[in-house]
């Protein structure tokens, strides 16, 4: 029976951003299934008393520093979001809504709006940018802005943010392997060593 790594983030988190990178090609490589867990950070850091590390200025520019070293050794583009920290509400709500009412193409949703935010430094707190992302990537905007406020997209991200929660998740990314817990994109090594052992 094949394992399955469990992945909460969130689309403000640039850890996030770097582990989706190399998350699906880890499981594939593993034979495991991923399945993506699309929770509100803001919630996670309310329930934990827990804050994003930019919020500590020597901190945060080492974090900068940081992810950009990983891009380089992934080998994938990231830039760090003029606009950052970004309200992420909206942006959950309608990865969620994808998610319940086209679950085929969500993995297009989520790609194109962690390249708009971690790549592209698109303004995603601006509705009219939302949009455009959305359409360029072949969504209907005006559906998707529709089902965001419906009861079950918005009860579907209380619900995962508050397990989450439960589970012991303090920030993004978090990944469960049989119920082990890896906090941060730089623990994919424990996490594909827990997928072959």
């Amino acid at each position: 029976m094949s394992k399955t790594v469990e992945f909460f983030f969130d689309l403000g988190s640039p850890a996030s951003y770097l582990a989706h990178t190399q998350l699906p090609d880890l499981c594939r490589g593993a034979g495991a299934a991923l399945v993506y867990r699309p929770m509100l950070l803001g919630g996670v850091f309310q329930a934990t008393g827990n804050a994003s590390p930019a919020m500590i200025p020597a901190k945060g520019r080492y974090m900068i520093r940081d992810l950009a070293r990983f891009a380089e050794r992934y080998g994938v583009p990231m830039r760090f979001n003029p606009h950052f920290p970004i309200n992420t509400l909206t942006l959950m709500r309608l990865l969620v809504a994808v998610q319940l009412h086209q679950p085929e193409r969500f993995e297009d949703a989520l790609q194109a709006l962690f390249r708009a935010i971690w790549v592209d430094g698109v303004n995603m707190g601006d509705p009219a940018s939302v949009v455009g992302v959305l359409v360029a990537a072949g969504f209907d905007a005006t559906a998707l802005q529709a089902q965001i406020v419906e009861p079950a997209v918005k009860d579907a991200l209380k619900a995962t943010t508050e397990e989450a929660v439960k589970r012991g998740v303090f920030g993004a990314p978090t990944c469960f392997v049989d119920g082990e817990m890896f906090f941060g994109q730089d623990r994919l090594d424990f996490v594909r060593e827990a997928l072959i052992n």
